[in-house]
């Protein structure tokens, strides 16, 4: 039988790999899971009351695009957040971010770029879902480097002509995974007259911007807003599953300029699948409460201050200044996590999962990804139990 061959250079995906590592090994303790990025802190309080009081709708199809609610919960979100006023025609609600992060090629990278195979930017490391986007399109995926030479932002103003010439989107993850570093406002705006330059789309993956240290990381649409960029030149992604511990909600929104929006609309009414309705209700409300996500912060900011202590003086951390992941040196990422499990039980994620060789190098290869999401004792115990196994 014939397969299509689009896909069949992507690597296994990183967490099927990390149970092939590990799982033929007994654990040196206790487990400790510090791996995946699933957030444990509690769910809001309004999540069962507004379910229950929706749960017949259940019964009915969900509105594609996003009930008329919810899209002006997001619009009152985005204006109280980044001053920026949209109206519903540039918004559309996603299953998740994944889900509009993989079609966001679909929708809008062309097929040929100035009479060429299009390129799509992606920093690397990177979340995978970037590249099987690419693929699926018939782009070739270019990943460029984001590691401690560049603040672990990818400097994609330092491609040459002809691959900028080529670029059809660009993926930008601001605050970053698995690294935590945030885009400056001076960043974004010469990445965005970067895209003016060479006719691309920036695809700003912002679904850690409300977990901060010191101040909230500016957004692409604010600063397209202030330069005066067309609309057309941004698409923003943002999720509740990090901000308001939702994870299984699946409930994230794409906003850009209204031809773009309008192509993610008429692609995901042939294809797409709805958030169905009680889970738009439940939303609504979120997107429209800031209490329950000052909370989340600052449970968060703690994490950070004790992660800064248990790693003081060690060269080379940097603690977060966005998301929930510390982005550990290691000579041996693999090697650490296989160690760590077998000495501590406490389990993560080699950075290599996370990034692709180019050229023989992968700027993952020399770290480990920790999630802190875990209750702040046990957290506070995987990281001092790591910290002891891998640096004492």
């Amino acid at each position: 039988m014939a397969f299509p061959e689009r896909f069949s250079n992507l690597p296994e995906y990183a967490f099927p790999r990390l149970r092939k590592l590990l799982d033929a090994h007994k654990p040196g303790g206790e487990p400790i899971a510090m791996t995946i990025g699933e957030p444990r802190h509690a769910i809001p309080d309004f999540v069962a009351p507004v379910l229950a009081a929706h749960t017949a709708e259940f019964g009915q199809y969900p509105v594609n695009e996003g009930a008329p609610g919810l899209l002006a919960a997001i619009c009152g979100w985005l204006n109280l957040r980044y001053g920026v006023e949209l109206g519903p025609e540039r918004l559309m609600v996603l299953n998740g971010t994944r889900e509009g992060l993989f079609d966001a090629c679909i929708a809008l990278c062309p097929e040929v770029k100035r009479g060429r195979q299009p390129v799509v930017l992606m920093p690397n490391p990177f979340y995978q879902v970037y590249a099987a986007s690419a693929l699926a399109v018939g782009a070739e995926p270019v990943f460029v480097p984001a590691d401690a030479a560049n603040g672990f932002l990818p400097d994609y103003a330092a491609l040459s002509p002809d691959i900028l010439d080529r670029v059809g989107v660009a993926y930008l993850c601001s605050p970053a995974n698995p690294q935590g570093s945030v885009a400056s406002r001076d960043y974004l705006a010469n990445l965005l007259k970067l895209a003016e330059k060479y006719d691309f789309t920036l695809l700003s993956d912002e679904c850690y911007s409300e977990i901060w240290r010191t101040s909230p990381p500016v957004g692409a649409l604010e600063v397209a807003d202030e330069i005066g960029t067309d609309p057309e030149r941004v698409a923003v992604f943002h999720s509740l599953s990090k901000r308001s511990n939702l994870p299984g909600l699946r409930s994230g929104f794409v906003a850009g300029g209204p031809e773009s929006i309008a192509r993610f609309r008429q692609m995901r009414a042939y294809g797409g699948a709805p958030l169905p309705m009680p889970l738009q209700h439940v939303a609504e409300r979120a997107w429209g409460d800031e209490a329950h996500v000052t909370a989340n912060r600052a449970l968060y900011q703690e994490k950070f201050r004790i992660a800064d202590g248990i790693f003081a003086g060690l060269q080379g951390y940097e603690g977060p200044e966005g998301g929930f992941f510390l982005w550990l040196p290691v000579e041996d990422g693999e090697a650490a996590a296989l160690k760590l499990w077998q000495k501590t039980g406490v389990r993560v994620l080699p950075g290599a999962y996370l990034a692709r060789e180019v050229q023989g190098f992968n700027p993952g290869k020399g770290y480990i990804r920790v999630a802190m999401v875990a209750p702040k004792e046990e957290m506070r115990r995987g990281l001092t139990s790591l910290r002891d196994c891998l640096y004492g």
